[in-house]
């Protein structure tokens, strides 16, 4: 795909780019903004064989109008496209709600158009929640391929193909904590560092996803529902066993939050025979062995034995 002026401004950007092989199936998750847009382009660009999908989350007017320019994108481009709307209601936490309804209806797998300063971004929040080396590992080129580019290149890469982007006004809205984090608390660490702190940021993200692999690995040779194993082990690499275990058993792609964690590791400890852990879901000690529970209309039912 070539500029108007018959320049070719995708291949310097594709190749720092993480696709997969030409001719996989992907999904990609675009909302018609640069970056999802040019996710697209990229992703046609190498060679993938790409589905547009475009989540409406109804939260103001004229977004399904946004459907059709995503349609439009991925006809020029020689993509499949599908529009999926989805009901989320005004209330606290809007962006996380909107984000997890998004997730709901997008196949595993699917690819997004985060670039290196929104992974910048997603370590600062994270680091605000205090979180682990795993949190703070952020997110993963496997389906965020983009993370290699700025945001000013997508949307520069946008402007040189004449591709039309829909500017969404929640980008700037205040009372999302994301927003301010872009608008004034990068700005100003950039400033107090005297240098880009983007770079810097999702440097430590590759250090921290390499520590956590890592210790992933290592916690896939303990059992984890041998709570004497469990107790035995080292604090990190019991968590990481609780946390691997639990997302393989729950399916819900995120593991159980730092609190979580550590009431799982009480009933590891036998200071308690039993806990919730999230979602509907809770641990439970049996003659020291393990297991997790879920709820299914008024009844207990085991999973992960």
């Amino acid at each position: 795909m070539r500029a108007p002026g018959g320049d070719d401004p995708v291949g310097a950007l594709l190749a720092r780019c993480r696709f997969p092989p030409a001719g996989t199936e992907v999904t990609c998750a675009v909302s018609g903004g640069a970056d999802s847009s040019a996710l697209l382009v990229l992703a046609t660009a190498a060679g993938c064989d790409a589905t547009a999908v475009h989540v409406d989350h109804g939260l103001r007017p004229g977004s399904a109008d946004e459907a059709r320019v995503v349609e439009a994108l991925a006809a020029r481009v020689g993509a499949r496209f599908r529009s999926v709307t989805v009901e989320v209601p005004e209330g606290p936490d809007l962006e996380a709600r909107a984000r997890d309804a998004r997730r709901a209806v997008l196949p595993p797998g699917t690819l997004y158009g985060h670039t290196a300063d929104d992974q910048a971004e997603t370590v600062l929040l994270r680091l605000l929640r205090g979180t682990g080396p795993a949190g703070l590992a952020g997110m993963r080129a496997d389906t965020h391929p983009l993370l290699g580019l700025r945001r000013h290149e997508t949307v520069a890469l946008c402007a040189a193909l004449g591709i039309e982007v829909v500017e969404d006004p929640t980008n700037v809205d205040a009372r999302f904590t994301r927003n301010r984090v872009r608008h004034e608390v990068l700005p100003l660490l950039s400033e107090v560092a005297g240098r880009d702190v983007v770079p810097l940021l999702c440097r430590t993200a590759e250090l921290a996803a390499e520590q956590a692999d890592l210790l992933d690995d290592l916690a896939g040779g303990l059992d984890p529902t041998d709570a004497r194993a469990l107790a035995a082990a080292p604090r990190p690499l019991a968590t990481a066993a609780l946390r691997r275990w639990w997302t393989e058993v729950t399916g819900t792609g995120h593991p159980p939050d730092a609190a979580a964690v550590r009431r799982m590791l009480d009933v590891v400890a036998g200071r308690a025979v039993g806990c919730d852990v999230a979602g509907g879901w809770s641990l439970r000690r049996t003659e020291g062995r393990l297991r997790l529970v879920r709820t299914s209309r008024g009844c207990d039912r085991a999973d992960g034995e």
